[in-house]
């Protein structure tokens, strides 16, 4: 399984109708997101649009190729293309940020185990 997480920037002035189009995506492409193997897709919204997505999946270059293959997956991508800043292409296929730290099969170490973090127990 591969973790995925993205940045991409919603225009400011348009954050409100951003929120209120993900409050009913289309059932059809939620299966289409399901159906391409994309599974935990959640997105996080900043101060000024910053979007953080994040999804797993076995095969991430599998999963963007069903997408950009899916007529219901066009059709929402070109509908909610106007809301990004700077996007060149479709936004599922923003670049995925590299992961530096992930807490599963690690020991971290707390603060009342040592009165320094460590290499390893650091995870800012």
């Amino acid at each position: 399984m591969t973790r995925i997480c993205f940045e991409l920037q919603v225009r400011p002035e348009l954050v409100g109708e951003y929120i209120v189009r993900h409050r009913s995506v289309w059932p059809e492409m939620l299966a289409e997101i399901a159906a391409a193997g994309r599974r935990n897709y959640s997105l996080f919204l900043g101060d000024g649009g910053r979007l953080i997505g994040y999804y797993e999946t076995d095969d991430d270059a599998a999963a963007r190729a069903y997408l950009a293959a899916s007529p219901v997956a066009a059709r929402w991508e070109a509908e909610m293309g106007r809301f990004f800043a700077g996007l060149d292409g479709r936004a599922d296929e923003a670049a995925s940020l590299p992961e530096v730290f992930h807490l599963a099969g690690r020991h971290v170490t707390s603060h009342t185990d040592t009165d320094t973090d460590t290499a390893e127990g650091s995870a800012s």
